[in-house]
């Protein structure tokens, strides 16, 4: 929608706005935020509203613990599950240190320089994201369970498919929020579900993407139930996905060589794109790639080229999950293609076969991604690409042992 600052107030003093939250993310990609009042808006445009930060992971200790957050307008949305009466908005902010410099483990401002960056050299990347989410049962407590909502399979339909009025509540809620789905359906797993909505710029994507999860959570809870984004819920079960569509406009065709930059930095990159212990149980099996590979359309791929042409054609990065940081990843992708441009790196040849049934003689030249948590880490560490790219601070929470 993308307001201005005095849009902004008009807003809030017409439409009987009684909270704004101010939201951010953590290092993990965690959602947070704070609510202020429509009194206190004026200041927090003008100097930022004052947060302790000290217990917010990747942000500092309590020794410099006074951060700043700057709400940005453009990124005004109501919150349509709130009373109509007395609204609640919120805006996604900067953050920053009381000298007005910005936090440098601020992940929206990592992927803003990386937008930055792209622009200065003359290419600009869209994104959209594919997010896959389990819903489960809740006790009588109303804590959640690992029992299934339904055990329907790949896009069935009612009575089977039971989350299909789930969906359709998620659809029409982001939809009043400015976010425009495209498509939504059962997955593979038991009450396994995917909704997908349209590519936008960077920032705005990695937005959308934190927005879908705190909406499908809380509609999930709405009804009863728990949405699970993490990567494997269900050991012997298929893990759920982040499918990253990757498209780049700018000189020539950047695309070849933007996927070979993603590939050559695949394993540096894939501590940020599948963070937890439990994004390595997903990997290898059930459609997530293990082999660091390329292929149009086949599915069994690292980077998959659908079947598109003009604005829609784009590579598809099948190996993140939803525990990943969405600026993060977005910021990684924009700087691995970047350097797949500037050193015109070419892609292998495409393994137009599938990997899950080739013979250890077809796999023996490619390379694998990280089997582990440690092995990711370890290569995230070594890694000079990652230690330009992103502050020491954020490699070490992700580093991190305790894990």
């Amino acid at each position: 929608m993308n307001y201005s600052k005095d849009e902004v107030m008009q807003y809030v003093a017409e439409e009987d706005v009684k909270f704004i939250r101010l939201a951010f993310c953590d290092v993990f990609g965690r959602q947070k935020n704070i609510a202020v009042m429509p009194g206190e808006l004026e200041r927090a445009f003008e100097y930022g509203i004052a947060i302790d930060a000290s217990a917010i992971e990747g942000f500092g200790g309590e020794v410099r613990s006074d951060m700043f957050l700057r709400p940005d307008p453009a990124t005004l949305s109501g919150l349509p599950w709130r009373p109509e009466s007395g609204r609640v908005v919120r805006m996604f902010c900067d953050i920053t240190r009381p000298d007005g410099s910005q936090l440098e483990t601020d992940t929206r401002a990592i992927l803003k320089s990386a937008v930055a960056d792209a622009r200065a050299a003359g290419y600009e990347f869209d994104f959209g994201s594919e997010l896959e989410f389990y819903l489960f049962k809740t006790d009588e407590r109303g804590e959640p369970t690992r029992e299934p909502y339904d055990h329907a399979g790949y896009m069935d339909i009612a009575p089977d498919d039971r989350g299909e009025n789930i969906r359709r509540e998620i659809c029409l809620t982001l939809e009043r929020m400015g976010i425009q789905p495209e498509s939504s359906h059962h997955e593979e797993g038991p009450s396994q579900n995917e909704i997908d909505f349209r590519y936008s710029d960077p920032l705005t994507a990695a937005d959308n993407a934190v927005t879908f999860q705190s909406v499908v959570k809380t509609i999930a809870a709405r009804n009863g139930l728990c949405a699970d984004f993490s990567p494997k819920p269900l050991p012997d079960k298929p893990g759920s996905g982040m499918h990253i569509n990757v498209s780049v406009h700018g000189k020539g065709d950047p695309l070849p060589q933007v996927i070979a930059g993603m590939m050559a930095k695949i394993r540096d990159m894939t501590l940020f794109l599948n963070p937890t212990r439990a994004s390595f149980d997903r990997l290898g099996s059930c459609k997530a790639p293990g082999y660091i590979s390329w292929s149009s359309e086949n599915r069994s791929q690292l980077i998959r080229i659908p079947a598109a042409t003009g604005p829609q054609r784009r590579a598809e990065l099948r190996s993140a999950d939803p525990a990943a940081n969405p600026y993060l990843a977005y910021a990684l992708i924009i700087h691995a293609g970047l350097h797949g441009i500037a050193h015109a790196l070419e892609l292998p040849p495409a393994a137009d076969f599938n990997l899950y049934t080739a013979s250890s003689e077809e796999l023996r030249g490619f390379g694998r991604l990280p089997a582990s948590y440690a092995e990711a880490a370890a290569a995230a560490s070594a890694s000079g690409f990652i230690r330009e790219h992103l502050p020491d601070a954020i490699v070490e929470a992700y580093c991190r042992a305790d894990r």
